[in-house]
């Protein structure tokens, strides 16, 4: 894949390509959906090639809202949504996930509430915005989970922004089920995906948005003023990797799934409670059992005291209270950080605990 990149460079493709995206890599992007998930789209309609998932996000959410609508999101939540319903002029209802009880989920998955999720939608929602596999907690919602915000979706005419660019990344036998596979759900429901993840990279920002005709025209509206298109060489590169270089990314998968389960057990050295992701680069750990519940000044000091950084997961909540207790850790690390991380953070826990 990134010899075609090469290639295609040298060959010439550095000019502005199509604004919706080369049709190469926009009918890839419907053999894709096609013959992994079994949903159709048509490459020339209903499919927008994007700056990357973020672009896709803000575009889809500042075509489809207007000032004073209210979209209904899953805290925590990746952090560009926010800036994005701002910027459309809209109104966050965060609904929390929490940690499902050990008895119920070993790994400790979280979860939502579904008559929370039902409380906060309104008479002004207008979208509820889902990120599934989820960062930061790496949790892959179930079917019944995504059976419950469709029923919602449907009773209350909502349109449906789903982010699953981590779709390909999930541990453990997890598979994804996009939400426009369930009745009902594929003519509401805006679907955005990404190869940066994918196919580890990330840098090259190429993203896109799967939709009915209708919302692909309202986002390609907004598109077109922020960024119009996007290196034509990545995409054609892209296009190589999703028809033929799938086999790959299970390879990369399989790795992600070994990183994981040694910063786990880093993690669980130090006598953090981790909560084992279904998927994504993170994990989520809870500093109560070291005797304190501030997740931030937990990860403020932990470079100092250990050489090892991790994000508080308040910093992705409306409401503080629902991250204070945890940090999030990635593992998209070469393998000899992910030993030093796991021997610091050992190094780290016999200092706390003396024999």
């Amino acid at each position: 894949m990134l010899e075609q990149a090469v290639e295609a460079i040298r060959g010439g493709l550095n000019q502005y390509p199509p604004g919706p995206g080369l049709p190469p890599l926009r009918q890839a992007i419907a053999a894709h959906r096609k013959a992994r998930y079994g949903i159709s789209y048509d490459p020339d309609t209903e499919i927008l090639v994007t700056v990357g998932a973020t672009e896709a996000i803000s575009a889809t959410i500042l075509a489809l809202c207007e000032t004073g609508d209210e979209v209904v999101l899953l805290e925590p939540y990746y952090d560009s949504y926010a800036a994005a319903i701002a910027l459309a002029g809209a109104v966050r209802r965060p609904v929390p996930l929490r940690p499902v009880p050990r008895e119920t989920d070993a790994g400790g998955r979280f979860s939502f509430d579904v008559q929370e999720l039902r409380a906060a939608v309104t008479d002004r929602t207008r979208l509820l915005l889902i990120n599934s596999p989820h960062n930061p907690t790496g949790t892959s919602l179930t079917i019944e989970e995504l059976q419950q915000i469709a029923d919602l979706a449907i009773e209350r005419d909502l349109i449906v922004v789903t982010d699953e660019v981590y779709e390909h990344l999930t541990f453990d036998g997890v598979v994804h089920t996009p939400i426009a596979t369930l009745p009902g759900m594929r003519d509401r429901t805006v679907t955005v995906s990404s190869a940066g993840k994918t196919f580890s990279v990330t840098g090259w920002k190429v993203g896109w948005i799967c939709a009915p005709s209708a919302f692909v025209r309202a986002v390609t509206t907004v598109k077109q003023f922020l960024t119009f298109t996007h290196s034509g060489a990545m995409q054609l590169a892209v296009a190589h990797g999703l028809l033929r270089e799938m086999e790959w990314v299970e390879a990369l998968r399989s790795s992600l799934q070994l990183r994981r389960d040694r910063l786990v057990e880093g993690l669980a050295a130090v006598g953090l409670d981790v909560h084992v992701p279904e998927a994504t680069y993170f994990i989520v750990a809870d500093v109560r059992p070291l005797g304190t519940d501030d997740g931030e000044a937990f990860a403020r000091a932990l470079p100092h005291d250990a050489g090892v950084v991790g994000i508080p997961v308040g910093v992705f909540c409306d409401n503080a209270e629902t991250g204070r207790p945890f940090v999030r850790f990635a593992f998209c690390k070469r393998d000899d950080v992910l030993d030093e991380a796991v021997d610091r953070l050992v190094t780290y826990a016999r200092r706390r605990r003396p024999v």
